[in-house]
């Protein structure tokens, strides 16, 4: 028990250094660093590297031809989840800022993606979400208003298939989810997201530490 104890004390001081080593793990490609660049300049907060590639990963385990993003930013994440989706598979990406879509459209160009490949609507997330399609998306990905986190989830059980993904970007708030001191109405709300993933029976849920927390569940059949 005391080498077993020694092994956690071991872990425990480098993982810090094996989070940042896991996401400077992949390499990116010009379309994914210029569509970074933008994301700075427009003052916003892309996916890193390893929850990108965690999304491109889950999109390829499940054979993703239909995937919903909530949150296109400057196309950070919606590149990563192409990447990972079939060939003939759809991203259908929401945002409420047309001119950061038009970026995205750039980056999905730059990386070889036919206009076909992705469909942008503009438009808050409550106000499109309810006239996608039910149980006709693989995948749902969640980065936009940590608010309406409660709402996102109804609706992506509503759009996902059975089997299918859905994910939640930013679920640790900069280490202040789990921080006991007060905190603002966006961290609670993800408090009570996490508690409503983990309590449901609908779905089958791991939380992954990369980047600033990816919440992942799979809808039960």
């Amino acid at each position: 028990m005391r080498q077993l104890r020694g092994q956690e004390r071991v872990i425990t001081a480098n993982r810090q250094t094996s989070w940042a080593f896991a996401d400077a793990f992949v390499a990116e490609d010009e379309a994914l660093h210029w569509a970074r660049d933008r994301a700075r300049e427009a003052g916003l907060r892309p996916v890193s590297p390893g929850t990108g590639a965690a999304l491109r990963l889950l999109a390829a385990t499940t054979d993703a031809k239909a995937v919903a993003e909530i949150g296109t930013g400057t196309g950070v994440s919606g590149l990563y989840l192409l990447h990972g989706m079939r060939p003939d598979g759809v991203l259908t990406t929401v945002d409420p800022e047309p001119e950061r879509q038009q970026f995205a459209r750039e980056a999905f160009r730059a990386a070889g993606y036919a206009a076909n490949r992705a469909r942008f609507i503009p438009g808050r997330a409550l106000d499109v979400l309810p006239r996608l399609a039910d149980g006709g998306y693989d995948l749902v990905f969640c980065d936009g208003d940590r608010l309406e986190s409660l709402d996102c989830l109804a609706e992506s059980l509503r759009l996902l298939r059975p089997g299918g993904l859905v994910c939640f970007e930013g679920v640790f708030a900069d280490g202040r989810t789990i921080d006991s001191a007060a905190q603002p109405a966006e961290v609670l709300r993800l408090r009570e997201l996490l508690r409503a993933v983990r309590e449901s029976q609908e779905l089958m849920a791991t939380l992954l530490p990369v980047g600033d927390g990816l919440l992942c569940a799979v809808r039960r059949g």
